[in-house]
C-alpha cells in the first residue's frame, strides 16, 4: 500500500472525531436521529476546517445500515464501500474542474435513477462557487425539488459568490476557524499514534501557523518528519517554513529601539541571506513587539525560555508603550509597501533604516503644525521681540533665525493684514467674470490677507471652468505631499470655494488637477519657499 498523507490518514470518520465544529455536528446528529435530514445542505467555512469531512460523514450516516446516535458505524457494507470509494451512490464532484453546464446536466439525468445499494444517492459538490452561471441555472430546479432518494451537500469557501436562489434552497452551516487549543489537542493525538516526539513550543508554532485550519496543521507536521527524524522542536519548524529564529528577531527589534542602524541592517541581511521569507520576518517582528507590549503591561509572557524572557524585559525597560505601538503601525505600513513592490528586499531594508532614524516618521504632520503657528503669528500678532526661534521639527532641528532686521520685515508684512485689537477684515474686491482672469487675483489676495501657507502652495497655479458648477485648479509643476496636506484641509477647501463662488457670482465647487508627471518637491523645499515668502531666513541644522 502506498504512502498516505497525514491529513488523509487522520481524516475524521465520525462526527465525534471532528475538531472545533461541535455546533454543527450536534445539529446534524440530531437531524439523523429524528429522521429529519434535509434535501440540500451548504457547508461554508475557511480551508481545512472540516467541510468535506463533515459531508462524507453525513453521506455515510444517512445511508448506514447500523447507525448509532446519528453516527455511521463504518463497519457495514455501505460504510466500507463509501470509505474505499467503491460505492457509486455517493458522488464527489470538484466544481473547480467540473463547472460546465454539461457536468450539471449529467447529474440531472442521473438523479432520476434509484440508488444501486444505498438508501440515498448523495452528491457532494466541493468548491461549488466555481460553477458557471449556466451550471447554477441548470442545478437550480433539481436542487429545489430533487427526488426523495437524492441529497445534495455543497461546500464552499466563498458563499457570497453563490446566487441567492441557490442559497435560499439550502440549509446553511458555517464552519468556524479551529482554535489553537483544539488544533494542539488533535496534533498530540496524531503524534502519539505516529510515534512523533514533539515539544510544546513546536505544537504552539504549528497551531499558530495553521491559522485555524486543521489540514494545514497536519501538512506542516508532515513536512517536519520528511527527513526521517520523528523529533520536532521549535528550531526545526522555523527552518522548514522560513521563520527566523527568535535571537535574530530580538537583535533587529533591539537595534531599532536603540536607533542602531548598522546592527539592524547586519542582522536583517543575515536573515535574508539564510533564505528567510520577508513576510515571515515581518510577522515575527510584529509578534515579538506585541509580546514586549504584553510583558510591559502584565510582566508575563508565554512560549519563551527564561533567557528569552530576560531579553524581552531588557527591551521593555529601555522604551515606552507609545514607541512600541508606533512600531507596530510602522511595520504594518511597511508590509503594505512591500506587498506591491517588485524590489521587496530593498524596500524592507529602507524601511528598517527609516525606523532606526530619530527623525519622526510623522514629521510632515509636525511641519504642518509648525507652519500653522507661523501663519497664526503673522495674522494675529505685531512682532517686537529681538530674537525668536520657533522649532519646525525637533528631531531634525529645523530652526528659524529671526534677527532685528527680520523682525522689522515681518512687522511691515503683518501691518498690512493685522490689527492687534481687531479681527482681520478682508477688503471688498471686484473680480473679473472669467475664471482665468480672476484666479491670479484671488491667489494674490490670499497673500495680502495673511494666508501665507495657502498662497505659497497656489503660486503658478492656473484655473479653468470645468462645468457650470466646478472650477478646476491646475498645478503645472506638480504638488508636494506637504502641499496636498495643506490644500486638502477642510478650512482651506472652504476658503477657496467661497472665494471662487464670490468671484463667479454663483455657487461653485473646486477640484484640484495635478500633473503627476512632474517630480514633487520635498517638504523641506516647501518650507523654504514659505520662509522666503515671509522674509524669514531659513536654516537647517544637521
Amino acid at each position: 500500500m502506498g504512502y498516505t498523507a497525514l491529513y488523509r490518514k487522520f481524516r475524521p470518520l465520525t462526527f465525534s472525531e471532528m475538531v472545533g465544529q461541535e455546533h454543527i455536528t450536534r445539529t446534524l446528529k440530531n437531524q439523523i436521529i429524528a429522521n429529519r435530514v434535509g434535501h440540500a445542505y451548504l457547508f461554508n467555512g475557511g480551508r481545512g476546517t472540516g467541510k468535506t469531512s463533515a459531508a462524507k460523514i453525513l453521506a455515510r450516516a444517512i445511508n448506514c445500515l447500523n447507525p448509532k446516535d446519528g453516527e455511521p458505524c463504518n463497519e457495514c457494507e455501505i460504510c466500507k464501500g463509501a470509505i474505499s470509494g467503491s460505492l457509486t451512490d455517493i458522488v464527489e464532484m470538484d466544481a473547480a474542474s467540473n463547472n460546465s453546464v454539461e457536468d450539471i446536466r449529467s447529474i440531472r439525468e442521473e438523479v432520476n435513477f434509484l440508488p444501486t445499494k444505498a438508501k440515498y444517492r448523495v452528491y457532494i459538490i466541493d468548491e461549488v462557487h466555481m460553477l458557471s452561471t449556466g451550471a447554477f441555472n441548470a442545478l437550480l430546479k433539481t436542487l429545489e425539488e430533487p427526488p426523495e432518494h437524492v441529497k445534495f451537500i455543497l461546500a464552499t469557501t466563498e458563499p457570497q459568490k453563490l446566487p441567492a436562489t441557490i442559497l435560499s434552497r439550502c440549509q446553511r452551516f458555517d464552519f468556524k476557524r479551529i482554535s489553537n487549543e483544539d488544533i494542539i489537542k488533535r496534533l498530540e493525538i496524531v503524534c502519539k499514534e505516529s510515534d512523533i516526539e514533539i515539544t510544546e513550543e513546536a505544537l504552539n508554532i504549528i497551531a499558530t501557523l495553521s491559522e485555524g485550519a486543521m489540514r494545514d496543521a497536519l501538512s506542516i507536521l508532515e513536512r517536519c518528519i520528511q527527513d526521517g527524524e520523528n523529533k520536532i522542536d521549535e528550531d526545526k519548524i522555523k527552518d522548514l517554513v522560513g521563520i527566523p529564529k527568535t535571537v535574530f528577531v530580538h537583535e533587529i527589534v533591539e537595534a531599532i529601539i536603540k536607533y542602531d542602524v548598522d546592527k539592524a541592517l547586519i542582522t536583517v541581511n543575515q536573515v535574508l541571506e539564510d533564505g528567510k521569507d520577508i513576510s515571515n520576518l515581518l510577522w515575527e517582528i510584529v509578534k515579538y513587539i506585541k509580546d514586549i507590549l504584553l510583558y510591559k503591561a502584565t510582566n508575563h509572557v508565554e512560549l519563551y525560555s527564561e533567557e528569552e524572557k530576560s531579553k524581552i524585559k531588557e527591551i521593555s525597560d529601555m522604551t515606552d508603550k507609545e514607541r512600541l505601538i508606533q512600531l507596530v503601525y510602522n511595520f504594518s505600513e511597511l508590509e503594505n509597501e512591500i506587498k506591491y513592490s517588485t524590489q521587496k528586499n530593498i524596500v524592507f531594508q529602507a524601511g528598517i533604516i527609516k525606523l532606526c532614524s530619530k527623525i519622526n516618521t510623522n514629521h510632515s504632520e509636525d511641519i504642518e503644525q509648525r507652519v500653522d503657528k507661523i501663519e497664526n503669528y503673522l495674522r494675529n500678532h505685531s512682532v517686537n521681540t529681538n530674537n525668536m526661534r520657533p522649532q519646525i521639527n525637533t528631531e531634525i532641528k529645523m530652526a528659524y533665525d529671526i534677527n532685528k532686521s527680520t523682525t522689522q520685515n515681518i512687522t511691515r508684512e503683518t501691518k498690512k493684514v493685522t490689527n492687534p485689537s481687531k479681527e482681520i477684515n478682508h477688503k471688498t474686491t471686484t473680480y473679473s467674470n472669467k475664471v482665468e482672469e480672476y484666479w491670479p487675483q484671488i491667489v494674490n489676495d490670499l497673500k495680502q490677507n495673511g494666508k501665507i501657507v495657502l498662497y505659497t502652495n497656489l503660486i503658478n497655479t492656473k484655473a479653468k471652468e470645468i462645468n457650470d458648477m466646478t472650477v478646476g485648479i491646475e498645478f503645472p509643476n506638480g504638488l508636494t505631499s506637504f502641499g496636498r496636506t495643506i490644500l486638502e484641509k477642510q478650512e482651506n477647501i472652504k476658503e477657496l470655494t467661497n472665494l471662487v463662488s464670490m468671484a463667479s457670482g454663483k455657487p461653485m465647487n473646486i477640484k484640484y488637477i495635478v500633473n503627476t508627471g512632474n517630480v514633487e518637491q520635498t517638504e523641506e523645499k516647501s518650507i523654504k519657499s514659505i520662509a522666503k515668502e515671509s522674509d524669514i531666513p531659513f536654516n537647517v541644522i544637521e
